[in-house]
């Protein structure tokens, strides 16, 4: 029996996360727990405000909690793009017995500001559609990039499919 597993993701808005957890999920089975999807499920047109998202990584963080006591795998779909907010998550897996996946999805800023500021609308994997400029900009500034003793699984975002997923992961 392999060990519970809990995936996290690095990078830039539209480099591939929601691709890869939907993989990831229809591969394993895991629980896809979808960041964006469930802040339209709680707040409808989402503010954005901090208040909102303590509110929603609160609530993500204790379903995440759940899942992993039941002894669910768990897909975490949002950037995980702060080493504090990964090595949170690192001590609720240990806690479980469950070991982190870290997928660093590695794509180029400029196909990913593309995906997420202009391709967007319509999409899929976009709930929101086109991310304003500056937003994107921000949270690509901010992007801390995973150390090595994070032992991530680095992706090439711009080219994403099923079979480099899975071998990758070792789904």
């Amino acid at each position: 029996m392999s060990k519970q597993r809990l995936y996290l993701f690095v990078g830039y808005p539209g480099a591939g996360k929601t691709t890869v957890s939907r993989i990831i999920q229809a591969k394993t089975g895991a629980v896809h727990l979808w960041a964006d999807h469930e802040r339209q499920t709680m707040f409808g047109k989402a503010k954005l405000s901090d208040n909102e998202t303590t509110q929603l990584y609160d609530h993500l963080n204790d379903m995440t909690d759940t899942l992993l006591g039941e002894g669910k795998n768990v897909i975490f779909d949002t950037n995980f793009n702060f080493y504090k907010d990964r090595e949170y998550l690192r001590q609720l897996a240990a806690k479980h017995g469950a070991e982190i996946v870290l997928v660093w999805l590695q794509t180029p800023i400029d196909i990913a500001r593309e995906r997420a500021t202009q391709q967007a609308d319509g999409r899929d994997t976009r709930v929101w559609g086109n991310m304003p400029l500056d937003d994107f900009a921000r949270i690509s500034d901010n992007l801390q990039a995973p150390i090595d003793s994070e032992r991530p699984i680095i992706l090439d975002g711009s080219h994403l499919n099923e079979q480099i997923v899975s071998s990758k992961l070792t789904l």
